[in-house]
Formats: structure tokens, C-alpha cells, sequence
């Protein structure tokens, strides 16, 4: 619970429940009994961390075992930081109440670039130093993992270790050498260089970095006998990894108040653009039975009424229907609804609609990515405009009005006709729907577009190309919008600013540490938010360093560039990136994981979809 000392405080703040814990199926120990104590950190505001299913995984996983306690950390929004730094309260755990630098462990999960600050800020509310090479003791071990940590680089100086793929196994074996290390009074150099033996762990200060004249990585330079390569860790079997059967539940509105089951992890599908994609190859399921048990744990334990069906592409569930119908058996008895987040338009059958449509009606919700066949060829869509208009009419026979687009502008290759191209895929679907003779009587079609800026991202076929600078953007920005001309089709944007912010990061190198610290001395922080988001400040910060931002976004890098993430990892080698990324300039297509292996090389790790038909695997 929240110290009694802050309570005269939280009648200042808009929000007082995210700052007071005390929910139902929260963890609290006996600090006597405990001997590692870990600070689950989330870089947002509580409403966003509570969620999140990682932090739920986690958390339920860490506090599973009797001598570890894990407790949550949410970035404290503007006016409660406002109050804490006048009345000198430094940053506090929801379970515990106690401040996050008496904590043995302070990890953030990494789940987006512009979040960098706010980790910063975070550290410096807790009063804790925030470089790595100022907490000398075996203490306040900082760490990370989430998609972020592909490329950790720009958070290099300030993290002890970072934690890479699926975070199961590994997070807890470091935490044993820890408590083993405390005992028999080793410091934190050899606690670090032990930990680096571990597969899935990366220690940031056991690399040197060499750099070219030009500005690019030259190479890194294992110490003390580290890994040149660090390898991700990946859980095969879904049906064995741990899942929490139950969650602290908020008691203010979060944005997703639900149960999240996870189905599958991994995508079969290949989309150029997509890091998640590529980062949690290869492709794997749990079993109908598994799903059923955890789901009705969930719902026991947690009093919620909907669950969603959570992966990268639920439609690419093997066994979708069956899994649906077993669900069926119970949760409309009970009134329990189910959502499929991920539905993609070639996955959208009038089987699977009917289950949906005997459980919700609500939105769909579709993601084309490109206006023209041209671009989504590029990018390995994989999807026609034939299937998705007949995907909307099934859609709209079965009484759906209400349908939402989601594109990308600024890809490799676009041309003006290809972004005006998003419009016109727009209107045909409006057309659709008044073409279709079982539409529904009296209800008006509604088709939104969403159109986010492209950022090329580590670990993608499209991890070479430049991003499309603000100004070009903005231009396709504005096309976009001064070519509607439909009072049934909106249009909106993500901003150019904030994604080439994003760009710049996501491709960095540990030159941005010193940026990152001079963000925080400008009073940088929740950078995703528009309100708070401050781009003239941000190009201070980089002037101030003497770094140009254009180097990491905008740049296109030669195929033999080494990258600030080469040493790491993840399975996707990069001879097959860089056949990919050839083949999206030649508009040549490839087949998704389960109509043909394209040698990715996530057989490596022998496990999933890849060897599901193979007798023999090297």
C-alpha cells in the first residue's frame, strides 16, 4: 500500500487510484521472508501498465516463488510528480509502498521508443544514480527486456543487463545467480560477467564499441571472455510455460479492463515492415485444453467478463473455430464475451463470424497496411482487395457498419498514387456496403483510416532503408486529407515528428546516451503523449551533443553496414533480411510459414511451426 504520508498529497492529482495499490490479487510478502525483491517497472501511467499481459506473465511468475517479491512501478503522471518533487517523495512500489532504491532489482520492460525518457525520469524520482558505472555495489541492478531491447544500444550506459526474447526462464535464473552472488559475497563485476554466461542475457559493459570515421559501427569488442553473440531465449512449449491463473484487477478504469489469453506466440506470416513479427520466431500454439483451463481460472479469479484472444494474428490459430466453440460451452452460459484483436482480412471466414457474432457485435477492425496491390506486394502483405472487400460484404451481410482500416505511409518504394490509393480502397468499401442487398436497414456505414507513419525498425527486411523525412510526411499528410471527399470515410494520423523521433532511437547507437540524459535535464519525458511531447526541445538536446538525428532516421545504410544490434541474436539471420529486402524492391512476394519454409533460420531453435512436419532437424 502507498505510504500513509502521501495521502493529503493524492487529493491534488487527478487520479488518485493509480498511485494507492491495495487491488484485488495483489501480491504482499513478508519482507523477512523475502530475499530478492524486484521492481517491475512500466514506463507509462498505471492506466496503460495494468494492460499490458508481459508485466501480468511476470509478475505472477516472480511471485511464484516464495523468496523472490515482485512488485509493480508506474511513471507517475505530471501532477503527481509535481507533488512528489515538492514534498520530496521519492518513486514507491504499489505493494510494499516502500521507495523503488531499496529495492534488489529495478526492471522496465522496453515496449517503445519514445517511453526512453520517461525510464530516465523514473530513476531519477527513485534517486537512483542513473548511469550503471555510478551503482558500484551488487544493488539496484538495473534491467530490461521487451522488443526495445533488440536493440539496446541508446539505453547502453545506464542498464546493467539486458534480458533478450521471451522472458519465461531467463529473468528468473538471473535472479537465483543474484541471490547465490549475495550470499557468498561476490561484487557486482563478477556477478555481471556470470550473468553473461546465461543465453538470453546482455551485459552492455562487457562490449567496447568501435567506431568508423564516418559515424558508423565498426565493430564490438567482447570483454572478459563474453559471448561475441548473444542469443535470445525462446519457450517452445506454450502448454508448460508458466501463465497466471490470476492478476491484481485496477480499481479505476485501465484501457483494457479484460482477461488477455494468450493463443500463440510468433506470426507466420512474414510482413517486411513488422519487427514483432520476425522478433518472436518461431511460430507456436498452445493446446484448446490449456487455453479453456487458464480462461476459466481468469475469469474465476478475476471477475472479468471478456476475454481477448490475445497473439501477433489470432485468425492464424491452427484450430480457431474448434478453440471458439470450446469456449462457447461455457462462457455464454455465464455471460462472458470474446474479442479477437487480431483478425486479418484473408483469416475472416463466414464460419468464424457467425461464432463472433454469437458473442459480440461490435467494430471490425482490419489492417490492409497499403492502398495499392503494388505496395502490399512490397511489403509481403500477402493480401488482395478482392478478399478484403469480400471480407467486409460477409462482414456487413452479418449486420457490422462500423469497419476500421489500418495503413502505413512513408513505406520503401511509395509514390504519391500509392498513398492516394489508401483513399480510394476506402471508398470502394463504402460502396460495398451500399452494393450489398442484406446490408443492415437503417444504420449508415462508418470507414475510418489510419494511417501511421512508417519507421524502420532492427531485425526487419527494412532495416536498411531510410524513413521518408517530416517534410515528405507531412506532404502525404496532407494529401491524405485534402483528398477526402466521402462524409462516410475519416481520416487520421500519426505525427511525423514523434515517429521520426522514434525512427532515430530505433535504429540508434550508444552515442544517444548523452542525448537521452540531456532530454531528461530539458524536463523531457512522456514523449508518446502530444501534450507533453516537445520536439524543438528534442532537437536542443540533440544540437547539444553535437548528434544529428537525420544519421539514425533518415539514412539509408549500405548492405554491408554493421549495426549497433549485429552481435545480438534473435534467430532471423541476416543473409535472409537482406534476400527479403531485395525481393520487396522487386515486388516479388513470400509465402508465410506454413505454405513453405523461407529459411528464415528460426529452425535453429528447433521448436514450433518450423519442425511440426519435419522428421529431422540439424
Amino acid at each position: 500500500m502507498y505510504p500513509k504520508e502521501i495521502e493529503k498529497f493524492l487529493l491534488k492529482v487527478q487520479k488518485p487510484g493509480r498511485y494507492v495499490g491495495g487491488e484485488v490479487n495483489s501480491v504482499v510478502k513478508d519482507k523477512r521472508e523475502v530475499e530478492v525483491r524486484f521492481a517491475f517497472c512500466f514506463p507509462d501511467v498505471y492506466e496503460i501498465g495494468m494492460s499490458h499481459l508481459g508485466i501480468k506473465i511476470l509478475y505472477g511468475a516472480f511471485n511464484q516463488v516464495p523468496y523472490f517479491w515482485c512488485e509493480r512501478v508506474f511513471a507517475p503522471w505530471t501532477d503527481m510528480e509535481k507533488q512528489m518533487e515538492e514534498h520530496r517523495i521519492l518513486l514507491y512500489a504499489l505493494e510494499s509502498g516502500d521507495p523503488v532504491k531499496e529495492f534488489d532489482f529495478i526492471g522496465f520492460t522496453l515496449q517503445y521508443e519514445l517511453s526512453y525518457t520517461n525510464v530516465l525520469r523514473m530513476l531519477e524520482l527513485s534517486g537512483v544514480p542513473l548511469r550503471a558505472a555510478d551503482r558500484p555495489e551488487l544493488f539496484n541492478i538495473v534491467v530490461g527486456g521487451g522488443p526495445c531491447a533488440c536493440n539496446p544500444e541508446p539505453l547502453a550506459d545506464f542498464f546493467d543487463l539486458f534480458f533478450l526474447g521471451d522472458g519465461e526462464e531467463v529473468d528468473m535464473e538471473v535472479m537465483e545467480l543474484y541471490r547465490q552472488c549475495k550470499k557468498e559475497g561476490k561484487d557486482k563485476k563478477e556477478f555481471l560477467r556470470l550473468a553473461s554466461r546465461i543465453e538470453g542475457v546482455y551485459v552492455p559493459s562487457l562490449y567496447d564499441v568501435e567506431y568508423n570515421p564516418d559515424g558508423t559501427v565498426k565493430r564490438y569488442i567482447p570483454q572478459e571472455n563474453a559471448p561475441a553473440t548473444i542469443k535470445k531465449r525462446v519457450v517452445l512449449d506454450m502448454d508448460s510455460a508458466y501463465y497466471p491463473d490470476s492478476f491484481p484487477v485496477p480499481m479505476i478504469e485501465v484501457v483494457h479492463s479484460r482477461i488477455s489469453e494468450e493463443v500463440l506466440r510468433g506470426c507466420i506470416r512474414g510482413c517486411r515492415f513488422c519487427q514483432a513479427g520476425f522478433l518472436y520466431r518461431p511460430f507456436r500454439e498452445k493446446s484448446i485444453e490449456v487455453i479453456d483451463t487458464q480462461c476459466r481460472a481468469l475469469c474465476a479469479s478475476t471477475g472479468y467478463d471478456e476475454i481477448s484472444l490475445s497473439s501477433l494474428s489470432t485468425s492464424d490459430y491452427s484450430r480457431l473455430n474448434e478453440l471458439i466453440d470450446r469456449l462457447h460451452q461455457w462462457t455464454e452460459k455465464d455471460k462472458v464475451s470474446l474479442s479477437l484483436p487480431s483478425l486479418r482480412v484473408d483469416g475472416f471466414s463466414p464460419e468464424l463470424m457467425e461464432r463472433i457474432n454469437s458473442v459480440r457485435k461490435s467494430g471490425l477492425t482490419f489492417a490492409p497496411e497499403a492502398g495499392s496491390q503494388r505496395m502490399r506486394n512490397v511489403i509481403n502483405k500477402n493480401v488482395t482487395e478482392e478478399e478484403l472487400l469480400h471480407t467486409v460484404n460477409v462482414a456487413f451481410t452479418e449486420g457490422w457498419t462500423r469497419i476500421k482500416l489500418y495503413f502505413m505511409i512513408g513505406l520503401p518504394t511509395e509514390t504519391m498514387e500509392d498513398v492516394l490509393a489508401i483513399l480510394e480502397l476506402g471508398k470502394k468499401v463504402v460502396d460495398a456496403f451500399y452494393q450489398n442487398k442484406e446490408k443492415p436497414l437503417g444504420k449508415p456505414v462508418e470507414v475510418a483510416l489510419s494511417a501511421a507513419a512508417f519507421v524502420p525498425k532492427p531485425f526487419t527486411p527494412f532495416q536498411w532503408f531510410g524513413q521518408d523525412t517530416m517534410e515528405t510526411l507531412q506532404k502525404k499528410q496532407r494529401e491524405l486529407t485534402g483528398h477526402m471527399r466521402s462524409k462516410r470515410v475519416s481520416v487520421n494520423y500519426h505525427g511525423a515528428k514523434t515517429s521520426f523521433l522514434e525512427a532515430v532511437f530505433a535504429r540508434g547507437d550508444r552515442k544517444l546516451c548523452a542525448v537521452l540524459e540531456k532530454a531528461i535535464a530539458l524536463g523531457l519525458h512522456f514523449d508518446g503523449w502530444d501534450d507533453c511531447f516537445h520536439f524543438d526541445k528534442w532537437m536542443e538536446a540533440f544540437s547539444a551533443c553535437g548528434v544529428d538525428p537525420d544519421f539514425y532516421a533518415t539514412r539509408t545504410r549500405g548492405l554491408d553496414e554493421v549495426f549497433p544490434w549485429d552481435h545480438l541474436d534473435y534467430g532471423v539471420t541476416k543473409a535472409f533480411l537482406q534476400a527479403e529486402y531485395e525481393r520487396a524492391y522487386q515486388g516479388l512476394t513470400t509465402p508465410n510459414c506454413r505454405e513453405k519454409c523461407a529459411n528464415c533460420g528460426a529452425l535453429c531453435y528447433k521448436g514450433g511451426l518450423c519442425v511440426e512436419k519435419r522428421e529431422n532437424v540439424v
